[in-house]
């Protein structure tokens, strides 16, 4: 051990030693003020609070390690090196102090540790400093915590000599002390994660206090989850059985599940099974109110105007979230937006599911996602080939076959050009396709190919806007040419809106999105203003097909008559809510309940309780959706022995 008597070790060990010493004390005073409801663990509180301390110092001082033993002795012997590292130790208080101080903000707050909303608030970024601005001084905090870093930096100027003073190791000692870090942070990553040891019930109370924030931060990197029974608001389970299977009780459906709060059930669609190709695209933040046909009046959209008229057309249509993996979540799975992370970029938990994927390959169909981008991003290619997917994405195709590309991926009219080449293969084959697709053009930086459209690229949304329809335009126009056309189902759906910001936590109006079924010789076009959003696209494809299957899905047959209560499902991560139609819901954390009462215009909140009939429908849908989610009651299961495989047209 004389290898932590050097002088490389002895700084790390004094700078770990002040941040152990800090997240101790955080801890005291976080358990100083809730003293009651932590109850009389107090030695285990510290001793596993301990571990997971030196957990994060394990991670924490593996680069500054690493960066002090590689350090050569004539560097470390000079006077400009001697101040930068005391530098270096006044900076690691300052930002360890801060950490504490913002922990007790968020834990006044939340009564947690740091999780996946503290993480959530980096994307947030202006609302948070906003609000952070106009609720402290500030200045006179980071003053005052500077100020704090300068004493204890000057307090603990005898041991920092003392460290610097000491020898130098050998190199022997060198390679013993970097294999000794990197067993302690390889150990640390074994022993501990988010869930274990510390999250296995008990008091809530003692398992957050036990917690060590920094750790726990960039833990919710990795698994971002919002735990729906911790921090919102719940009923008795037999009162959400009732009421979900009276959301979900169509005429053509029949549960089956053993646990009252499982939704699986078998939907016998009515009629003769057909077998249809599907081209259904997911395009890139595509508001309903950018094209012409809603009163946009800047010429935007004449493809899709067009297509309009010539399809099934649904005019009351919504997104369920804010991003593209909340888009393709609940296209695919037909899933309530959890609060948290969505289940795409659940890493390590994103397989598995009867997704529409699942349920077409399961019947012979060729079930393929096809991105713009690389598959990679949003965790995207982990989704769609755990769930019965292909994946054919940017990475897939010949760089000679890309005519356009910017940072997000391929030009749409490139994406469509691929969706062709593989339709026709699909054809030649005598296979049914599933073709899942997302855009990428109708993103910043907005560029496309020159001479498309009369605005030059990378002038802003409205260009993008313009090309996106350009590209729908000409793909369908080559499309019709084909021989697997007439038997054709083309859906063009948005992941979400461009924008979905306003006054209220979920301005409902701000999600709204167009869908187009369109398939002219298997479908009369049509417009309806039924309530529905994308959860309701993949039940409502699969009646189309006449298919029976056994669903997980919380969607329904928007083609099939029933007398369910309308409802749309949206959510921003944190807030989640439910829209009648008229009247809107909104969970929150720390068990919020409120109400927007006419949410299209008014929109007047009040505060709710669970005795309202409108915020029980809406804690039904997310505490259900959370509960089968968390007892695997979502996953797929293969139809049994002599289900009928399509093998022709």
């Amino acid at each position: 051990m004389d290898f932590l008597k050097t002088a490389p070790m002895r700084f790390l060990l004094l700078v770990t030693g002040l941040w152990l010493t800090i997240f101790v004390l955080t801890r005291a005073v976080l358990l100083l003020t809730h003293l009651d409801e932590a109850g009389s663990g107090v030695v285990s509180v510290f001793g596993l609070g301990l571990l997971y301390d030196l957990g994060f110092l394990a991670y924490a001082a593996l680069p500054l390690g690493l960066y002090l033993l590689l350090c050569p002795p004539a560097l470390w012997r000079r006077r400009g090196h001697r101040w930068f590292l005391q530098g270096l130790l006044s900076v690691s208080l300052f930002a360890m102090l801060f950490t504490a101080v913002a922990e007790w903000l968020f834990w006044d707050e939340f009564g947690v540790r740091f999780n996946f909303i503290a993480v959530d608030y980096l994307v947030y970024s202006d609302e948070v400093l906003n609000n952070l601005l106009e609720s402290y001084p500030i200045g006179t905090l980071l003053g005052v915590l500077a100020l704090l870093a300068v004493i204890f930096s000057v307090a603990s100027h005898k041991a920092l000599t003392a460290a610097l003073d000491a020898p130098l190791p050998t190199a022997r000692g060198r390679l013993a002390s970097v294999f000794a870090l990197l067993v302690a942070t390889g150990l640390s990553h074994q022993v501990l994660n988010q869930g274990s040891p510390r999250a296995q019930g008990g008091n809530a109370y003692q398992n957050e206090l036990a917690s060590n924030g920094p750790y726990q931060f960039f833990a919710a990197f990795r698994n971002n989850d919002l735990d729906y029974q911790q921090f919102y608001s719940t009923l008795p389970p037999a009162e959400v059985a009732n009421q979900v299977r009276a959301e979900l009780s169509e005429p053509n459906a029949h549960f089956i599940g053993q646990d009252p709060q499982d939704i699986r059930r078998m939907i016998d669609n009515p009629g003769i099974t057909r077998h249809p190709n599907i081209v259904l695209v997911t395009i890139e933040s595509l508001s309903a109110k950018y094209m012409g046909s809603n009163g946009d009046e800047r010429n935007l959209t004449p493809n899709l105007d067009a297509l309009r008229k010539q399809s099934l057309y649904f005019n009351n249509f919504y997104a369920t979230g804010t991003r593209t993996d909340r888009g393709l979540e609940a296209i695919t799975l037909a899933i309530p937006p959890t609060p948290g992370r969505s289940i795409v970029k659940r890493i390590g938990r994103e397989s598995g599911f009867a997704s529409l994927g699942q349920q077409l390959s399961a019947v012979g169909y060729d079930s393929v996602f096809v991105y713009g981008g690389r598959g990679y991003f949003d965790n995207m290619n982990a989704f769609f080939s755990g769930n019965g997917y292909r994946v054919v994405d940017q990475s897939s195709v010949p760089e000679d076959e890309i005519h356009f590309k910017n940072a997000w991926g391929m030009a749409d009219e490139d994406l469509y050009k691929q969706t062709l080449k593989l339709a026709d293969a699909d054809y030649a084959k005598q296979q049914p396709f599933l073709l899942q697709l997302m855009t990428t053009s109708n993103h910043r930086p907005y560029t496309y190919p020159d001479g498309r459209i009369d605005i030059p690229s990378g002038n802003g949304r409205d260009g993008a806007v313009k090309y996106t329809d350009y590209a729908i335009g000409q793909f369908l126009a080559q499309a019709r040419v084909k021989p697997w056309f007439d038997n054709t189902i083309f859906v063009f759906v948005a992941d979400h809106t461009a924008g979905s910001a306003g006054k209220e936590d979920l301005p409902i109006s701000n999600y709204q999105i167009p869908l187009f079924i369109y398939a002219p010789k298997l479908i009369e076009p049509r417009e309806t203003a039924q309530l529905a959003s994308q959860i309701d696209l993949a039940p409502t494809l699969l009646g189309l097909l006449n298919l029976d299957y056994q669903s997980t899905f919380f969607g329904r047959n928007l083609l099939q008559p029933n007398d369910l209560p309308p409802r749309v499902v949206v959510g921003n991560y944190q807030h989640l809510g439910l829209f009648d139609g008229q009247n809107l819901a909104i969970l929150s954390p720390r068990q919020g309940l409120r109400r927007h009462d006419q949410a299209l215009t008014e929109s007047i909140e009040s505060p709710a309780t669970t005795s309202d009939p409108l915020i029980a429908r809406a804690i039904t849908y997310y505490q259900t959706a959370s509960y089968g989610f968390k007892q695997q009651l979502l996953g797929w299961k293969a139809p049994k022995e002599g289900t009928t495989q399509v093998s022709e047209r």
